[in-house]
């Protein structure tokens, strides 16, 4: 419900404040064509456009799953997310690592947007409203536990990739948009099935 209390209100103070809820075009602001090579220019690898955005992406999956195994504070995470009075009780700060992981998120939506600013130069402050669900499957599929405790930072890639991929090959191959749904719904039971094998799986271990 705070969720959404937010959503709301993010949409309709950007409309009171600013008139409307779209960025104005930043293409001639100062330093535009610096911003744009570092969120949105591309370059050729054998013939292929390869947008910087895939560079970004394989670099923050390495640096979180850096993290998550081999500093304390993955170890901390991982606590955290399997049993967070355990955790309490053998002195990882909890509430620390929460606020850490928000802000964490949020970092990662900035850039994200930041990417999608300077690539259509403007942007909405509705923009990934109602995809929550998409990233929570992704992870899932990727390996992530519902329940927290278990999961890879290249497992939840692997899983953005498959939805990535499958909602631009139903646009290029011409195919009924709403297929797209049935995709997600067949990944979500999916998913489901997946994450008890999963939280069995870790529970062995």
């Amino acid at each position: 419900s705070s969720f959404l209390m937010l959503t709301g209100i993010n949409l309709a103070v950007t409309k009171l404040v600013t008139g409307q809820v779209a960025t104005p075009s930043v293409s001639d602001m100062a330093g535009f064509d610096s911003a744009k090579k570092v969120f949105a220019s591309s370059f050729e690898v054998g013939g292929v456009s390869v947008r910087i955005t895939v560079v970004w992406w394989l670099l923050f999956t390495a640096i979180a799953t850096w993290v998550l195994f081999k500093t304390r504070i993955g170890n901390w995470i991982f606590a955290v997310g399997g049993n967070q009075d355990s955790a309490r009780a053998i002195g990882v700060p909890v509430t620390k690592v929460k606020i850490g992981l928000f802000m964490t998120v949020g970092f990662a939506a900035w850039f994200v947007g930041m990417h999608l600013l300077f690539s259509f130069n403007t942007v909405q402050s509705g923009q990934g409203i109602g995809n929550e669900f998409l990233y929570i499957i992704a992870a899932v599929i990727g390996g992530c536990l519902l329940t927290g405790g278990y999961g890879t930072a290249i497992g939840a890639a692997i899983g953005a990739f498959i939805f990535g991929m499958t909602n631009q090959g139903i646009v290029y191959a011409g195919w009924n948009p709403d297929w797209f749904k049935f995709f997600l719904g067949a990944m979500l039971l999916f998913a489901v099935i997946a994450n008890n094998a999963f939280r069995n799986y870790a529970a062995k271990r």
